[in-house]
């Protein structure tokens, strides 16, 4: 089995490839093995246009049999506390279209520029059809160029986003991997609120050591099965 762990960032998975280090064989830079697992990471760099071509320059050049996308994110959901592990069951890009005059926002579907389900989009969304609701809680994200911070935009934004977390790189995994049909998951860590910006109230740390207890979990669960 061979699995892909992407990431935007290194410092968001460090402690999962410490781990790789110290208990797998370092095939060659970022690729591990152990028996008959191979692990490898991919850091896309952050955002959707960078991490979108990332994701489809690794998957046009080898398969996988799982890719699994993993960071922080921002809580819209209020019943989500920081340092809660997730899992993203379905995307969409959250400002890929238009502000009217009005200030009301229009997305692809709504000016008619793209059909709500011309494939990979269901309904306008980007589903995973191999979801395991038993595996994390599920959430619905929304994936944005821009996280919202200021205090005159953020409450337009809660009702727009239409979902539970915030990210900036969730959504391209997904399109990329539903048009190579390829497995995936996204795992994300609460690590804020969606609300003004204030960097005092992140808990990275905590955030980053529960998602890698996770994703060590899983890979070493890979192995045992």
């Amino acid at each position: 089995m061979h699995i892909l762990v992407t990431s935007a960032t290194s410092f968001e998975i460090t402690p999962l490839h410490d781990h790789l280090e110290t208990h797998f064989e370092l095939l060659e830079p970022l690729v591990f093995r152990k028996k008959e697992l191979f692990v490898s990471l991919l850091l896309t760099g952050a955002g959707l246009p960078i991490s979108m071509y990332a994701h489809t320059k690794a998957l046009s050049k080898q398969r996988y049999d799982l890719v699994i996308n993993a960071g922080i994110a921002g809580a819209i959901d209020r019943n989500l506390a920081i340092g809660d592990v997730v899992q993203v069951v379905s995307e969409r890009f959250g400002d890929l279209g238009i502000e009217d005059k009005d200030g009301s926002f229009k997305d692809l579907f709504a000016l008619e520029l793209l059909q709500s389900d011309e494939p990979p989009f269901e309904n306008g969304l980007l589903k995973n059809p191999i979801a395991d609701f038993n595996f994390l809680p599920p959430v619905r994200g929304v994936t944005v160029n821009t996280i919202k911070g200021a205090t005159t935009s953020i409450p337009t934004w809660l009702v727009q986003a239409n979902a539970d977390v915030e990210s900036m790189e969730g959504a391209a995994c997904f399109y990329v991997c539903l048009l190579e049909k390829m497995p995936f998951l996204e795992v994300r860590a609460i690590s804020n609120y969606v609300e003004p910006r204030n960097r005092a109230n992140w808990n990275l740390p905590l955030s980053i050591h529960q998602l890698n207890q996770v994703l060590i979990e899983m890979v070493e669960g890979f192995i045992q099965s």
